[in-house]
């Protein structure tokens, strides 16, 4: 009051003044209504100032207490400096941070009451615009434009905590706990930009998770009387969305590179996208499996989308499970290389990896209705060491839909199967169609399968048989097979029906230090001449038919256990039943007593070497 006095009175003897000299002239009556004017301009921002002054202390006492009691104490709001702007109605806190109480969190943890995340943050400025500050002051009514952290550092530390039994907690929504200090608070967008994300076990203090470029959107946020109960929104705003980029790892093993373009979610859409996930092994195929001492499968991913819809965010913040209508695979280019050198670990059964054994291990609760596979290419390929060369076979565009992904109790108690209908281009140029029925609940890993193969060349076979089989197929043309097989754990069982003309082989012997495999030539000749039937059917004959018995050993993987129950088919039919198939097991003896031939044939040579020059 004092000041707006002062300039009361400086304006009363400017006005005298002029009167006195002037007497009212025009010329000094508008000099005067001017000053006026500045002058009472110069007291309303003088006083507006005033005001500032004034109410930062208050701001920021009413900011930092209102944080540390809402949160029990378990919080403690800290900054720099704030910048107030009545006329606008913006805050800013520099130097923020936000720091948990580990003591009071101890405590929280004997009453077993506390949240199993506790929050760190850091950051330079924190913005509020136009924020109704009157309105907050006088009616307890919180309204602001936006709230934004800008590039902000936070530690989620998670702790494994007990909870009292629900009957002894107060059942009392986030609105109702506050309601007594704050009526309503409206803000229109929350913004976190480019924050560092560290998420940490803190029953270790292990860093199990570093994320950098995260950026949150909070929109429409409203928590009044009426929100606590709106069933539309998450978290009392209208949506919550997310957008990771440029994440990048290293995985455990240091053996391969984690890359992700972009991830992004939406509470409203119910959706999560990620574009371009790469996994990149850190060395080429054989130097990265000479790495183990045991066999162990490289993987080259690129997905260059994943998506998953009708995600139930709310379920799985409550309680864990995951719900989403489905997931899309794709396009994507898969590359899997195995080196048969290696023995598999000792004691280790790959049915623990067959993919509907894999998904009980999942951690958490998961339904996914439909799996849509879409435009996926494969490449799996293997090292010989008999024939020191690489076989591949491909498959392309894979595609189609697997029903009912679920290792859910409930979901199984309704249905335990999940169902796969496939479709690839095998070997770029036959399209293989085929249905797997997964049985989720058996424990012997039962699954059956069944489908058929189109007309093919057999000789675009030859750069899987040759280096693989040491086969090479000189003529042959299949005109269609068909398949239907019932496999577990312990191997399969079924029928293999395979049609075809005009079949001719070669039987080749392995070349040396990686030298091009040689024709075995009068085997070559037994085998046409005695062995394979060169048609199915033969002329005058009805079609012959294959009954397949499979027995697995433990170092066979679901694909092998898949494709060799239907390759033994139609061996069988073209007349080399009578052959036997090498288990992996017995192929790895060949391997290391050919390994050792070589080593022996390599010391042989120096020796001769060293006499030579002796």
């Amino acid at each position: 009051m004092t000041i707006f006095k002062c300039g009361v009175e400086i304006v009363r003897d400017i006005d005298m003044q002029m009167f006195v000299y002037k007497n009212e002239s025009g010329k000094y009556r508008l000099r005067k209504w001017v000053i006026a004017l500045l002058m009472l301009l110069i007291i309303g921002i003088t006083g507006v100032l005033v005001l500032m002054a004034r109410w930062k202390p208050i701001i920021s006492k009413k900011l930092k207490d209102g944080v540390y009691n809402r949160s029990f104490q378990l919080y403690k709001l800290d900054f720099s400096d704030m910048s107030v702007n009545l006329l606008t109605g913006s805050i800013a806190l520099h130097e923020v941070s936000l720091i948990p109480d580990t003591a009071v969190y101890n405590n929280l943890k004997t009453l077993r009451v506390a949240p199993a995340n506790i929050f760190g943050v850091k950051l330079k400025k924190l913005e509020l615009n136009r924020v109704a500050l009157l309105r907050a002051y006088f009616k307890r009514e919180i309204e602001a434009k936006s709230i934004i952290l800008d590039n902000p550092s936070i530690n989620m530390t998670h702790y494994t905590v007990k909870k009292l039994p629900k009957e002894m907690m107060e059942d009392k929504t986030l609105y109702q706990l506050i309601s007594n200090r704050i009526g309503s608070i409206d803000i229109k967008t929350i913004k976190i930009i480019d924050a560092d994300f560290d998420y940490i076990n803190g029953d270790n203090s292990r860093k199990l998770h570093a994320i950098k470029h995260l950026s949150i959107n909070v929109n429409d946020f409203l928590m009044d009387s009426v929100s606590q109960f709106d069933t539309t929104r998450y978290y009392y705003a209208r949506d919550i969305g997310f957008e990771l980029t440029g994440y990048k790892s290293v995985s455990k093993d240091k053996m391969y590179t984690m890359k992700v373009d972009t991830i992004k979610g939406s509470a409203l859409g119910k959706s999560i996208d990620i574009t371009g996930l790469q996994m990149i092994p850190m060395y080429p195929d054989l130097e990265f499996s000479r790495k183990h001492t045991y066999g162990k499968d490289r993987y080259d991913l690129k997905f260059n989308r994943i998506s998953l819809s009708g995600v139930d965010f709310a379920l799985f913040d409550a309680k864990g499970e995951l719900y989403a209508n489905a997931l899309t695979l794709g396009p994507a280019k898969v590359n899997i290389f195995v080196n048969r050198e290696l023995p598999p670990p000792p004691n280790f059964d790959k049915v623990r990896n067959f993919p509907h054994v894999a998904l009980k291990r999942l951690e958490i609760p998961a339904i996914v209705d439909t799996v849509k596979l879409n435009n996926i290419d494969v490449a799996y390929t293997e090292y010989n060491p008999i024939s020191q060369k690489r076989g591949t076979v491909y498959f392309q565009n894979l595609s189609g839909n697997i029903l009912n992904v679920t290792n859910d109790s409930t979901q199984l108690a309704k249905n335990n199967h999940a169902v796969a209908n496939l479709s690839a281009l095998v070997m770029k140029t036959s399209r293989i169609n085929v249905q797997i029925d997964f049985n989720l609940t058996d424990k012997n890993a039962a699954f059956s399968y069944n489908g058929n193969v189109a007309p093919m060349n057999m000789q675009v076979l030859n750069p899987m048989a040759k280096n693989m089989g040491l086969v090479e197929i000189e003529s042959g043309q299949m005109q269609k097979a068909t398949f239907n097989i019932n496999a577990n754990a312990k191997g399969s069982q079924g029928s293999v029906h395979f049609y075809y003309t005009d079949l001719k082989i070669k039987l080749l012997k392995e070349g040396e230090e990686g030298m091009a495999p040689k024709k075995k030539g009068f085997l070559s000749f037994l085998a046409n001449k005695l062995l394979i039937e060169d048609a199915n059917p033969t002329k005058g004959k009805p079609a012959r038919s294959a009954n397949v018995t499979f027995e697995r050993t433990p170092a066979a993987s679901f694909f092998s256990l898949m494709w060799k129950s239907v390759f033994i088919g139609m061996r069988e039919t073209v007349g080399l039943g009578a052959v036997p198939v090498k288990t992996p097991e017995e192929a790895m003896e060949k391997v290391k007593s050919k390994k050792e031939e070589r080593q022996q044939k390599r010391e042989d040579r120096k020796k001769e070497q060293e006499k030579e020059q002796g």
